[in-house]
């Protein structure tokens, strides 16, 4: 696209957007995963909402921020010395390294359903940057990446895999996000994704938490996404019903299977609208605990361990399901950073101490605090009902899969809490059509009980950047104070909300602003 059509669609997107066509019905043939790579391979930037463009340009800028705060750590370092710098020439490997430094320090953006931007930003990035893609074709990949791997990942949600774990996430937002910015035939795509999928990984919880495998969450699923991208150009042929067959994806992924997820509403329902940006690292319902932390500590200043009696973190049964898990391998300053970014005591004791939580709180000398260990020693989880009851009304990260599947979601949720999960979750309601107004309701409630008597309490019901009013409204000023804060060019904020009308060259220089210091 030349530059001033790239100008002329996108003034045309911001100022007199009409919704896009509906999705034709298709053969009795087709599978979810045809009909979904035809959609994706068409799609264009006039069919995207100005909306959802504009949220995808605040992802890009947020997941940047996620690849810097990965490449200043010293095992981004480490990546970079095995792997090389993400700007280096080959866009296939430059997408690996992206992926792997944007996602291991849980600071990377999620929506319904998964941890997408480690793919579907990352290689969009890798690709728009090497192909010299203008920047409304960037973002218009990206989109296309976030719709293929939500819905792949909404259709195996109700599984044993979720958050960071399930990254097959990625095998579908690889593929997209390179394949549109090849502008690939549906033929292609449709043959990639069924080769991406042939052998999905499977993460190891032990490596997960223990150790520095985490790094490869997201760098291995993206390599063998561009291994299946480059085998389907050269004419290998993947299964076009890999998902939904009974020896299929679904069959091994899914308790309760939802192929229906994977081609619903396209062009219609936009799960790009569900996106969540993460202004704190780390794991499910930490950002809720961080905030209120942050309240905390406005109105008493730094909190002392020896003034302290306890400190009570309430939240739903995701946060302390995750927390239990990493609990597991916390044990102070040598703790390993898979289980670290994931534990919630740590990073409540920080915030209260220093009024802030940032990803230089995972290592040295800030880890080595003893007044941090100290109080967090006092930190007890407990369950809120409520909250879990909310968590699941809302969209994000569970709720619309619950009602997708209606009385069938019943095994997963009892797996998940048991009958009294059931009982709590009773009836959702259908499953929407419409995801503009969407919620991710991972909220907290910190109480700091005193030696002198005093007790404050700070509660969110969501939190700071994640889906719901607050972030629909303030999405892109948030995700430039997160850019900043990594020591992000005041440049590349400041011209973020320009990217759609930027030029070839202007994009590439963008990408370079952005990375090299």
């Amino acid at each position: 696209m030349s530059g001033v059509l790239a100008e002329r669609v996108a003034r045309t997107l911001c100022e007199q957007w009409e919704p896009p066509r509906a999705t034709s019905s298709r053969a009795t043939t087709d599978t979810p995963l045809r009909e979904l790579s035809r959609w994706a391979a068409r799609l264009r930037p006039q069919d995207v909402p100005c909306r959802v463009l504009k949220l995808a340009a605040s992802q890009v800028l947020s997941q940047i921020a996620s690849i810097r705060a990965g490449l200043a750590h010293p095992l981004g370092r480490k990546l970079v010395a095995a792997f090389g710098h993400p700007m280096q020439r080959d866009p296939r490997a430059a997408a690996g390294v992206f992926a792997a430094l944007g996602s291991w320090l849980n600071l990377d953006d999620t929506a319904y359903a998964g941890h997408l931007s480690n793919s579907t930003v990352a290689v969009p990035l890798a690709f728009a940057y090497a192909r010299k893609l203008d920047g409304l074709s960037l973002l218009t990949a990206v989109v296309a990446a976030n719709e293929c791997a939500a819905r792949i990942t909404a259709s195996a949600t109700l599984g044993p895999l979720r958050g960071q774990s399930a990254v097959h996430t990625h095998l579908a937002g690889a593929v997209a996000g390179r394949l549109h910015c090849d502008r690939a035939p549906a033929s292609q795509w449709e043959n990639s994704f069924g080769l991406a999928f042939a052998m999905p990984n499977w993460p190891l919880m032990r490596a997960f938490l223990a150790s520095d495998a985490r790094l490869f969450n997201t760098f291995t699923p993206v390599r063998t996404a561009m291994d299946a991208c480059d085998a389907a150009a050269a004419g290998l042929r993947g299964a076009p019903d890999i998902i939904e067959h009974q020896d299929g994806f679904l069959a091994r992924f899914a308790t309760v299977p939802l192929p229906q997820a994977v081609a619903k509403g396209l062009g219609r329902r936009w799960h790009t609208d569900t996106l969540s940006f993460k202004m704190h690292p780390g794991g499910p319902g930490i950002d809720a605990a961080v905030d209120c932390a942050a309240e905390i500590h406005r109105e008493l200043g730094p909190v002392s361990p020896r003034d302290v009696a306890e400190i009570v973190v309430e939240a739903s049964l995701y946060t302390l399901f995750a927390g239990e898990r990493a609990a597991q391998y916390v044990n102070g300053p040598g703790s390993p950073l898979g289980a670290l970014v994931l534990d919630v005591p740590y990073p409540v004791a920080t915030t209260l101490l220093t009024g802030e939580f940032s990803v230089d709180d995972f290592s040295s000398p800030r880890l080595d605090d003893p007044d941090r260990w100290e109080l967090a020693d006092r930190v007890r989880l407990e369950h809120d009902t409520a909250m879990t009851r909310e968590l699941f009304l809302s969209d994000a990260p569970f709720g619309e899969a619950v009602r997708e599947a209606g009385p069938l979601a019943a095994p997963w949720l009892r797996g998940f809490g048991g009958d009294e999960l059931v009982d709590l979750i009773g009836d959702l309601g259908t499953a929407g059509q419409d995801f503009s107004r969407s919620t991710k309701a991972t909220g907290a409630r910190v109480t700091v009980r005193l030696k002198d008597g005093r007790t404050v309490t700070r509660g969110r019901l969501i939190p700071v950047g994640a889906a719901g009013p607050d972030t629909r409204a303030r999405h892109s000023e948030m995700v430039r104070e997160k850019f900043l804060a990594v020591g992000g060019a005041h440049q590349v904020a400041d011209t973020v909300g320009a990217l759609h009308r930027m030029r070839p060259h202007g994009v590439r220089r963008w990408i370079e602003a952005a990375f090299l210091d």
